[in-house]
């Protein structure tokens, strides 16, 4: 005997797993475009405010980013940031010093490309590289 709720909860779940392995697949890809976007936004900084003001810097399955302040004349780190892939849920964890982790869940859009999702609020890619830099770049200004 086939139960048609059974039939299509299998399509389902098969559907599910699927969408998930191809997100966990393309998880090294995304965060290397990540560290494009990054590196892009500590350039502009680093044109502004000094060679030495930050760095990002790409450690296999972790991108950390580093801001300094210039005191006495001599750089001293101000802030870090550090933005790891977490498989489940699929999703970046960004870290910042003593705060508490923040994870960006990653989904899938047609033509697998990645979606990024904080809460409830989808992220574009500025919105992502801004929700991650701007604490430790700008952290004396209001948000």
């Amino acid at each position: 005997m086939s139960f048609q709720w059974m039939i299509m909860r299998i399509q389902e779940e098969q559907d599910r797993r699927r969408k998930e392995a191809k997100v966990l697949e393309l998880l090294p890809h995304g965060l290397e475009e990540l560290h494009t976007q990054l590196a892009a936004c500590i350039a502009r900084y680093k044109e502004a405010f000094g060679p030495e003001s930050a760095d990002i810097t790409n450690l296999v399955s972790k991108l950390r980013v580093t801001v300094r302040e210039e005191q006495g004349g001599k750089w001293h780190p101000r802030a870090k940031v550090d933005v790891s892939v977490v498989s489940i849920p699929p999703a970046f964890k960004v870290e910042r010093g003593e705060t508490e982790p923040v994870l960006i869940e990653i989904g899938l859009l047609p033509g697998d490309r990645l979606s990024f999702r904080l809460d409830e609020q989808y992220l574009t890619p500025e919105d992502l590289s801004r929700k991650i830099l701007d604490r430790a770049l700008f952290p004396k200004l209001s948000e």
